[in-house]
Formats: C-alpha cells, sequence, structure tokens
C-alpha cells in the first residue's frame, strides 16, 4: 500500500491568495493535485487545518494535531494516521510533481528514514519527498520545542538523498517549481 498527502494547509500569505485555488489546465491547483496522485497512490490524504475547508475535494482528510506550524505538523499527522510504515508529502502547489517519479522515490528510499530528490544546485524540495514513521519522535520533539523547519529531519536521521539522473526519464527540471508569488502564477499560466 502506498500513501500521498496532499499539502494544502498553508496561509498563501506571500500569493495575496489562496494558492491552492488557482486555476491551472481547467482546474485548481488543488483539485489537479489530489487527482494526479490519486490515479497512481492506494491512500490520499488531504492535510490542512480546518476540516470544512474543500468540501468539493474527494480526499479523506488529515488534520494538525499542531495547528498553525507548517508542514511539519501535517507529517506528523499524516504519520500517526496512516497504516503504512510512511507518506508520501506533495504539496499542492507544486504543478508538475509527478506521482511516478514520487513511487520512485519511496522505491530508493531504502532502510533510510526519509528519501528526497537533490537537484545539481544542491537544492531540494521538503514538501515532495517521503517519510518514514521511524521519524515521528524527531517531529514530536521539534514540534514541541516550537522548531518547525523540515530541513532538520534530513540530519537526524539517515535521509536517502536521491539524484535526478535516479529517476531517469521521470525526472522534470520544473518538478519542484512551486507558486509562491503572483509572477510564478503568472509564468505558470504563460506555459499552458
Amino acid at each position: 500500500m502506498s500513501t500521498a498527502v496532499i499539502l494544502a494547509g498553508g496561509k498563501s500569505s506571500r500569493m495575496g491568495r489562496d494558492k491552492t485555488q488557482l486555476i491551472y489546465r481547467g482546474q485548481t491547483l488543488l483539485a489537479g493535485a489530489v487527482e494526479r496522485f490519486s490515479s497512481v497512490f492506494d491512500r490520499v490524504y488531504l492535510s490542512i487545518g480546518d476540516p470544512e475547508k474543500y468540501p468539493d475535494i474527494a480526499a479523506e482528510r488529515v488534520i494538525d494535531i499542531y495547528p498553525g506550524c507548517g508542514p511539519m505538523a501535517g507529517l506528523h499527522a499524516a504519520l500517526l494516521k496512516t497504516p503504512d510504515d510512511g507518506v508520501f508529502l506533495a504539496a499542492a502547489d507544486l504543478p508538475f510533481s509527478s506521482p511516478e517519479a514520487a513511487l520512485r522515490i519511496i522505491e530508493l528510499c531504502g532502510g533510510c528514514a526519509s528519501a528526497v530528490i537533490v537537484g545539481g544546485d544542491g537544492r531540494f524540495e521538503p514538501a515532495f519527498g517521503y517519510y518514514t514513521k521511524a521519524l515521528l519522535p524527531v517531529i514530536e520533539a521539534a514540534l514541541g520545542s516550537g522548531n518547525y523547519r523540515m530541513m532538520q529531519l534530513f540530519d537526524a536521521l539517515p535521509c536517502r538523498k536521491i539524484s535526478p539522473s535516479e529517476l531517469g526519464k521521470l525526472w522534470r527540471e520544473d518538478m519542484l517549481d512551486n507558486l509562491n508569488y503572483p509572477d510564478d502564477y503568472t509564468r505558470l499560466l504563460g506555459t499552458e
């Protein structure tokens, strides 16, 4: 079994409006992400702070136990809820995120506690990666201390850092491009 978690609990403060509701290719970014991942993963959770939000999205909700603590709180709640050994996080604002690449990342994780892609520039996106339940004590300690940075998880326990070449044809240069600002959305619309 495989579980994906679509992160949709952000405040979108830099965008100035709810970026999960931006329209791309005829549907919202959130609906597109849920549809893509539902076609490949056995189970898809929607990580949100308000269970009543997005009533039109057909995905099981995961509500933060630590509200207002960002993606780490969503990861925490999802790891506690899933019957699987881990979850794949995918931010709703990654319009080119690939569920097939996500499954390959899970396969490449091996015995590590997490797995993420590291590009040639050394950049990686914590909101597109695989995380196992082995991280729960680390996550709970971080949330309890007020340190919500996802990056700390990669140093706490072994993380499998995956190069784009390991994904082969599944890799896209824009796979980790997210939408934070209005100009990002304008550029995205220019690709249609």
